[in-house]
């Protein structure tokens, strides 16, 4: 899912940070921001190299996360630019099994509710290679997919998904709605959190949306990334990181009102909000006020849950050095399964190289042949762990888990084990 706005707003510094540069708020633009985890310094999560690239330098920026004051926005600065990081990128939503059913579903659940037919429009917000429009189009419902990653967009259109390849924003709000087309579902997935410049996205979303229209759009839970350690999912690619209390602000500064949320697995859980106009004075159901309720009890509107997620971090990365090196000196092996933008989160922080984790495997074949950025660890396809064996395998994607023990039940016919490290190591026997 591959989608941001464009624009960068002025450097500041951070109080109690010694003077390193940073921005303001991107949603409220205030300079009062404090860090919440420094996970040092790493490569873009999914620049990973060709092996004529081994040998030329990689950038590195700065992966320190910090919180508004105002209005408590988790965030990281903008170093690369939208068309940088999504023009041409490596993941490609069909993949996952799993996602293509919670795609279905969400499908069948809209059609129904909101009684779609073939005079309705459905848009998508970086709707990656057809993966959701796919269920509309089989039932005759008009789609329109925005998809800025060319090599991506492609395998959508080859699947006949109508698909126009820009970033989104008010322009192209504003072009789309001039041409006559207003979305009745206009649906964001994985994608709130890609976008540098949220007001001018969320406005766009405001303007595309049909006056009785529903946008329903789905992110990692920010509550759920710090009671469950998920640090790993803190990667450049990710510009913000949202409570619901905090997206609820972000909406209605542009006329949007949050009337229902859900609560998801997906992505180690995230939440699926429902959004209308405020204009047309929407009810909002009890699960708005009573999450953003839990939100406050957890004290996401103080800083202390936030100070405290660095030191349970620095005790991840003691567990997974001392679990790989110890099985370096017994000479048992372990090899990686998965290779997704996380995974170079954690591999850069923990800074494990071919000597600890000799390879991963990935399904995607735009990822196989490929190293992993800072790391460079190679990437094989899946057929590699069967001609190797080895006694552990490390899924990478943990919020994946069920789904990749399943597809490798195989790997027990020689006693191998499976590992995951999030929220903590754990071996599963």
């Amino acid at each position: 899912m591959t989608q941001a706005g464009t624009g960068t707003t002025p450097a500041l510094t951070i109080p109690g940070d010694s003077g390193s540069a940073a921005r303001r708020c991107r949603f409220c633009g205030s300079s009062d921001q404090d860090v919440v985890v420094d996970l040092g310094p790493s490569p873009l999560s999914q620049s990973f190299l060709r092996p004529d690239q081994l040998d030329q330098m990689e950038p590195f920026y700065p992966l320190r996360v910090t919180v508004c004051r105002e209005c408590f926005l988790v965030q990281l600065p903008e170093f690369a630019s939208p068309g940088e990081i999504f023009s041409d990128y490596a993941y490609f939503s069909s993949y996952s099994e799993s996602w293509l059913d919670h795609a279905r579903r969400y499908a069948e659940r809209m059609i129904a509710e909101r009684g779609l037919g073939r005079q309705s429009l459905v848009v998508e917000l970086a709707s990656n290679d057809g993966y959701l429009l796919q269920h509309f189009v089989a039932r005759e419902v008009p789609v329109l997919g925005i998809e800025p990653a060319r090599n991506v967009a492609a395998a959508a259109i080859e699947r006949g998904i109508p698909t126009t390849v820009e970033f989104f924003g008010t322009a192209l709000a504003e072009q789309l709605v001039g041409e006559g087309r207003r979305a009745d579902l206009l649906v964001g997935n994985n994608v709130l959190a890609h976008v540098p410049d949220l007001n001018d996205f969320v406005a766009g979303m405001a303007r595309l949306l049909a006056d009785d229209g529903l946008l329903t759009m789905e992110f990692p839970h920010l509550l759920q990334l710090l009671d469950e350690n998920e640090f790993d999912t803190i990667y450049h690619e990710h510009f913000s990181y949202f409570s619901l209390e905090t997206a609820q602000r972000v909406f209605r500064a542009h006329g949007l009102t949050v009337v229902d949320v859900d609560e998801l697995e997906t992505h180690g859980g995230s939440l699926r909000i429902h959004v209308q106009h405020a204009a047309a004075d929407p009810a909002v159901r009890p699960s708005v006020p009573a999450l953003i309720e839990r939100e406050r009890a957890a004290g996401l509107g103080r800083m202390e849950p936030y100070r405290a997620f660095g030191g349970r971090i620095e005790a991840v990365k003691r567990d997974v050095l001392e679990f790989l090196i110890g099985l370096r000196r017994e000479g048992r092996t372990i090899a990686g399964y998965g290779a997704p933008a996380k995974a170079n989160t954690l591999l850069n922080y923990c800074g494990i190289r071919p000597d600890l984790l000799a390879y991963t495997v990935d399904r995607n074949p735009y990822k196989q042949g490929l190293f992993t950025p800072g790391t460079r660890i190679p990437i094989h396809h899946p057929d590699r762990l069967a001609e190797t064996r080895p006694d552990f395998i490390w899924i990478l994607p943990w919020n994946l888990e069920d789904e990749i023990v399943k597809q490798l039940d195989y790997v027990r016919s020689w006693g191998a084990k499976f590992v995951v490290a999030i929220p903590g190591l754990r071996v599963i026997d």
